[in-house]
Order: structure tokens, then C-alpha cells, then sequence
């Protein structure tokens, strides 16, 4: 597991691989196998007595960021099933992250079924329900990014007992670069994110982050922890 902290801020090693795995939820996959995981354990007080278990992996090659979760879940629900749907009202993960410090970020929420929720932000200041400003990915760039889901895209009623699930995803480089400009090579960078497991109208709601945020707000960069790219030799 790594879940450093360095000056009060979580930290990740994102591992490089010449051959990415399949996008198939195996955890065992060789490519997988080895790789440290974080885990997103830092409960809202404002949750459910509800504790998911949920751990993430990373790992990266010369064009694309990858990411395994596995989540020991219960009271699992999923009833959106159309892109930029409000995926965080059912059984969620998400990751934000933002690979240049004066940029903006961006929130990738799947629910279990694999349904996607996507901006890039620039402000996130709270306006109502919503944002102040922040761009949400298009179709074509949503299908730029390699989805897997263990269950169904849809899970209704909801499944009240024990039962464990798995998100994958990979996302091009190129599609950060559309926002933000140009990447340099990103060996030895660190890029500020953040990781959360959420199920705001499951039976028993909850919000967990890997790195602690400081009200129930999951849009606080500052509050984002670090994933380091490896230097290879």
C-alpha cells in the first residue's frame, strides 16, 4: 500500500509499464500483480455507518494513464446509464486530477456500471448545485477513454448484500493535453489528485477520499494529494 504522507499530503508512485494489461477488471494480471495500492479510507463524518472498502491502482506508459479500483461494496446501486449523468448519486468512484499546477482540473466519476461523468474545471466555485466555470468533456473525447465494469450498467434495486466490484480505465494523454497544452515528458513529475468512493443516494450514503478533504466538497484541489511518475533508467 502507499498512502505517504509528505508534508501533510498523500503521495503515489505511479509505476511505468512497456505493456500496459487489458482493460478487464484482472487484478492478477502480471502487469498488475506487483503494483502498490492506495486505499480511499478517509470517511466524511457526514457518511453512513457504511465503510466500502475501496483500493486503486496506477500505472502509466509513454501515451496513457491506467487505473484498477476494486471495492468490497454493499447496498450497491446504479440507475444512470447515459454519459454526464449525476453518476455520484449512485454506487461510485472517481478520480480528479490536475497535471500542471496553474491549470485547471479534471473530474473522471464512474458509477458501477461504468457510466461517466467528465469536465475540465477552472473554478469550482460552488454556484448552487453546480460550478462556476468548467468545460464538460464531449462525446469524442469520452469515447477516447477505455472503460471496464464488472457489473451491470444498471443495478436497481439495489443489491443489499456484500458483493465486490471492479472500475478500469485508461485515458490518452492526448485528451489532457486539449485542455491544458502541451505535456512535457512526465518521468520523474509529480501531478496533485485525488481519489474518492461516494453513493450519495444509495441506503446507506457515503464519501471517502485517499486524500483528506476538509469539508464534504470532493472539488478542492487544494486539498488534492500528489501521484509521482517513476524516472526510468
Amino acid at each position: 500500500m502507499q498512502k505517504e504522507n509528505h508534508g501533510n499530503r498523500s503521495e503515489y508512485i505511479v509505476q511505468y509499464a512497456g505493456i500496459l494489461p487489458k482493460n478487464n477488471g484482472d487484478r492478477d494480471d502480471p502487469a498488475w500483480k506487483n503494483i502498490p495500492h492506495l486505499e480511499v479510507n478517509c470517511f466524511r463524518p457526514e457518511s453512513s455507518k457504511h465503510r466500502p472498502i475501496t483500493k486503486a491502482k496506477l500505472l502509466h506508459d509513454s501515451k496513457e494513464l491506467k487505473c484498477i479500483f476494486h471495492v468490497q461494496d454493499q447496498y450497491v446501486r446504479c440507475v444512470h446509464t447515459e454519459c454526464q449523468e449525476p453518476v455520484y448519486q449512485d454506487s461510485c468512484v472517481e478520480f480528479f486530477v490536475q497535471p500542471k499546477p496553474d491549470y485547471g482540473y479534471f473530474n473522471f466519476e464512474f458509477n458501477c456500471g461504468g457510466t461517466l461523468l467528465a469536465s475540465y474545471i477552472t473554478d469550482p466555485t460552488r454556484i448552487g448545485t453546480g460550478l462556476r466555470e468548467y468545460t464538460p468533456l464531449n462525446r469524442k473525447e469520452v469515447e477516447q477513454i477505455n472503460i471496464y465494469h464488472s457489473l451491470p450498467r444498471k443495478v436497481f434495486p439495489e443489491i443489499q448484500q456484500k458483493v465486490n466490484w471492479q472500475l478500469e480505465f485508461s485515458i490518452p494523454f492526448s485528451l489532457f493535453e486539449k485542455h491544458i497544452g502541451p505535456l512535457p515528458d512526465i518521468q520523474g513529475k509529480t501531478w496533485r489528485a485525488n481519489f474518492y468512493k461516494c453513493g450519495d443516494h444509495t441506503s446507506h450514503p457515503h464519501w471517502a477520499s485517499w486524500s483528506p478533504v476538509t469539508e464534504l466538497n470532493f472539488h478542492l484541489p487544494g486539498c488534492f494529494g500528489n501521484i509521482c511518475f517513476q524516472t526510468i533508467s
